[in-house]
């Protein structure tokens, strides 16, 4: 471990702050690699060193868990399925994750996909704010902080790295890299590099994890006072299956497995489950309709399970990204830095339905009659289409039985493709020494489409293209079936100024910026409920008249009541927020400093959930909730000496108008909303102590609070004076089942899905040739909902229920370990190792990843299904032969 620049997302930023380390990995004369940071803020930085200290391949998501206040749940030991990741409290979605100062959040619904990084070996450093972002950061959620990456610059010596590693599982992964060195007479160096890894997923009798990345960057000096030029580029490819997610109960009557008639194992014995593979369908049959209407004749033919299980999906993806970075010296005192960036991706979820060769009731007076044996009459209008979740033919021989009368599996993922322009630019201007301004403006232009096209499976279950949008499905009348089908535009124009001034042993930086967010949406399918279900006709205008004809919308604003489907439509939301950042440093001494900050952030409705609102009519308050925005403070003491170095630090997060699916009073549904207000609080602290040369320590601990601040109402039920319609002022008649199905008690409840402490340590032993390393963490119990109640089965408030899971998911401890031989021995391959790295040293058995949510599912006046969240990664051993030249 050890200090070096703090990077933070964009040139811009790099250039204006150079200042704080919490955490790092590479070592020099500081104790133990650890400098005492010297920011306004709450910051960390882990650099190549640590990075490379983990396992082959693995997301630095794993390897900044270290950092107080982070906390990551892996998927699996070697980082290609990614995990869940909380950051003082918030969910990845409110977290910006950035690689050299573009954003990779989803543009649609701001979740943080691992995969979009680069290799590990790639990285030069890791810089996370907590609970903060830099004014000039292309985000529009991170009112929890960032995470941002940069890449290394290319050496100016010609040299190779390959990377060889073997593991567990059937492990195979192989990364090379070549670096040109100077190869003109303008100081030009570039590095090019590759890598594929292999192997099997942990716990089931199916998955695989496949993945191939290709990288390249190619960096100009200009002159010698530190301008540059570079590009980078990155082509990631993934065909995973999905793994490891299962109901959250502990039902003695059920196995385990990921079925929701399964459930979550309770130890390492029962973790390992198999799905029903192999497998084939059944052959198909064909049948008359005359036949299927003879009492006692056996149904058309039905899909039977292989290819459905969630074991079974894939989650495909093919994305580029092309990324600049430059800085210019007008004068000595002016300075310009450009950024541009584009992105592509390519990528669906999986999953399978049922579809059906015959079409779909679309006139709702004939009771949705079913279209292979009814007669088509003034009452019922059979059509193609996706409608009710399935996608329906109307005459199309799927199976090749020469009938259409059958439902027939097939592969319907939601497919998601981004093309994403980007460019933050800056000036800063040196007025002296002690004191620089800087202007900056950020430009994100994201268009998004959503579609949802039906793909063939083959007789085993698996697709014939992961990707059913290269080769679609069609309805009889030529139109292609799609589950969803959207089009938008996510648009993002940031103005910022900020200021920092020295003053003696005080240290001022001033900033604020003025975000202008613009979402441009188009929906072409139907909206038939509040919570965004959609009827897509695969945007053939005669149907859509019919479907409109059949189902007309109404809207009646004094009772919000809402009849039939509102039609496809376009839509322009708006929304600005004045954001001040002020920050100060205040060496008290040379050894001790304080340091102070206030942040407000802001998170915009994503595109996905404001596609809900279709269902009002635009102007309504439904059809545009509010803006999330956080107002936070940091302080803390910073003590820095020859031998100890060390941080404590205070935060309070003010979390304003989080918006969440909850039910609405007024109109009687269940729509996306705001909930109110979360306060939350803690502390963070570190400290390294390096007695030696040989032994560095260091050890790290977070406590934190949540208080939500107000009860949610989930529905109304009871009768007359009985009728629950307020959470605060519950009637005494009103029935315990019709009080839980109606309020979700939150108030002075904690968040759900964040640990309430972690803390823990590392230890580096430097013996000759050999280096030794481990790493422990103990995260804290986690909430499963935001109520803080077990999780039940049974009949809804009665005696007879029985809790399936406690009310937090239980604290765990993780030891991960590796063990380095230097290979100096060999003539020209001193910079070469030998790596052992086990994860999960002790097997310990523990929930993994979830994000948490309002309250269990309810089903009628029953208790529905409980929350899927994976399990914890097992031990995992691996080796790494690491040939540097």
């Amino acid at each position: 471990m050890m200090p070096a620049t703090a990077y933070a997302q964009s040139t811009g930023s790099v250039e204006f702050d150079k200042e704080a380390i919490v955490v790092t990995g590479s070592r020099t004369k500081d104790v133990g690699g650890i400098q005492t940071p010297d920011a306004a803020k709450s910051k960390a930085v882990v650099t190549q060193e640590m990075i490379s200290r983990s396992g082959p391949g693995q997301t630095v998501l794993d390897t900044i868990n270290i950092v107080p206040g982070v906390s990551f749940q892996n998927n699996d030991a070697y980082g290609n399925s990614g995990g869940t990741l909380t950051m003082r409290g918030f969910d990845s979605t409110r977290i910006s994750y950035t690689l050299d100062g573009i954003q990779l959040n989803d543009s649609g619904n701001y979740n943080i996909y691992s995969n979009f990084s680069i290799d590990p070996e790639l990285i030069e450093q890791v810089n996370v704010n907590l609970g903060s972002t830099d004014v000039d950061s292309p985000t529009a959620s991170a009112v929890g902080g960032t995470i941002n990456q940069r890449t290394r610059v290319p050496s100016e010596n010609p040299s190779g790295l390959i990377n060889a590693s073997l593991g567990e599982f059937d492990y195979r992964r192989l990364f090379a890299m070549v670096d040109t060195g100077t190869f003109t007479k303008w100081g030009t160096r570039a590095f090019i590099a590759g890598s594929t890894s292999k192997y099997d997923n942990p716990f089931n009798n199916y998955g695989k994890l496949d993945r191939q990345q290709y990288n390249a960057k190619i960096y100009q000096p200009l002159g010698s006072g530190g301008d540059f030029v570079s590009i980078a580029g990155r082509y990631n490819q993934d065909r995973n299956n999905f793994f490891g997610s299962l109901p959250l109960r502990w039902d003695p009557s059920r196995t385990v497995g990921s079925g929701t008639g399964n459930r979550f194992p309770r130890n390492n014995d029962e973790r390992e489950y198999d799905i029903n593979y192999p497998c084939t369908t059944a052959a198909p049959r064909f049948e008359t309709v005359a036949q299927i209407r003879v009492a006692g004749y056996v149904d058309p033919d039905a899909p039977n399970t292989c290819g459905t299980e969630f074991d079974r999906r894939y989650n495909p993806s093919n994305s580029i990204n092309i990324r600049g970075n430059s800085k210019f010296s007008i004068t000595d005192q002016l300075t310009l830095t450009v950024d541009p960036s584009f992105q592509y991706t390519k990528a669906n979820g999986g999953g399978t339905s049922s579809a059906r060769e015959f079409g779909y009731d679309i006139n709702p007076t004939g009771g949705r009659a079913n279209c292979s044996t009814a007669a088509p009459n003034a009452n019922i209008n059979c059509v193609g289409g996706y409608f009710g979740g399935s996608p329906y033919l109307n005459g199309v021989d799927l199976n090749g039985d020469g009938d259409t009368l059958d439902q027939v599996t097939v592969l319907t993922p939601s497919q998601t493709r981004t093309r994403r322009y980007a460019v933050v630019a800056g000036l800063a201007y040196e007025i002296s020494n002690d004191h620089v301004v800087r202007v900056t403006y950020t430009h994100d232009y994201s268009n998004h489409r959503q579609t949802g096209q039906v793909g063939f499976v083959k007789a085993n279950g698996e697709p014939v293209d992961v990707f059913p949008v290269n080769d679609p499905i069609a309805a009889a009348s030529g139109v292609n079936l799609q589950k969803r089908d959207r089009q938008s535009y996510a648009i993002l124009d940031k103005f910022a100024a900020q200021y920092r001034g020295q003053f003696g042993p005080l240290r001022v930086v001033i900033g604020a910026s003025m975000p202008f967010f613009k979402r441009d949406l188009e929906n072409f399918c139907f909206t038939s409920s509040a919570s965004g279900f959609v009827e897509c006709s695969g945007q053939d205008e005669a149907l859509d008249a019919v479907i409109a004809a059949n189902n007309p919308y109404s809207f009646n604003p004094t009772t919000g009541v809402i009849t039939g489907f509102a039609p496809p439509g376009h839509r322009v939301l708006k929304y600005h927020k004045f954001l001040p950042d002020v920050g100060v440093v205040y060496n008290v001494t040379n050894a001790v400093s304080a340091f102070a900050s206030y942040t407000k952030n802001i998170s915009v409705p994503s595109t996905d959930n404001l596609y809900n609102a279709f269902y009002f009519p635009a102007g309504t308050a439904q059809a545009k909730p509010t803006p999330e925005t956080t107002d936070s403070w940091d302080a803390g003491l910073r003590y820095s000496s020859s031998k100890i170095q060390a941080s404590l630090a205070g935060w309070y997060t003010k979390f304003n108008d989080r918006l969440a699916s909850a039910y609405d009073p007024e109109l009687d549904k269940t729509v996306y909303r705001n909930l109110g207000r979360v306060d939350k609080w803690g502390i963070d602290g570190e400290i390294a102590y390096e007695p030696i040369r040989e032994l560095t320590l260091y050890a790290f601990g977070s406590w934190m609070r949540s208080k939500i601040k107000e009860n949610i109402q989930i529905g109304r039920f009871g009768t007359g004076a009985n009728q629950v319609t307020d959470c605060d002022n519950v009637p005494a008649g009103a029935a315990p089942a019709d009080i839980i199905r109606s309020c979700a008690f939150t108030k002075g409840n904690y968040e759900s899905g964040s640990p309430k402490y972690s803390f823990g340590g590392s230890a580096v032993g430097r013996f000759s040739i050999f280096e030794l390393g481990a790493t422990v963490k103990r995260t804290g119990p986690r909430y499963v909902f935001d109520t803080n109640v077990p999780t039940y089965s049974g009949a809804i408030g009665s005696a007879a229920a029985v809790e399936i899971f406690p009310a937090k998911a239980p604290a765990y401890t993780l030891v991960n370990l590796d063990a380095r031989m230097k290979l100096t021995m060999l003539k020209g391959l001193e910079k070469s190792y030998f790596q052992l790295n086990v994860y999960n040293l002790f097997d310990e058995f523990y929930v993994g990843g979830f994000n948490g949510g309002l309250n269990q599912a309810f089903s009628g006046t029953n208790y529905g299904n409980p929350n899927f969240v994976q399990i914890g990664a097992p031990r995992t051993i691996s080796g790494t032969l690491s040939l540097a030249f």
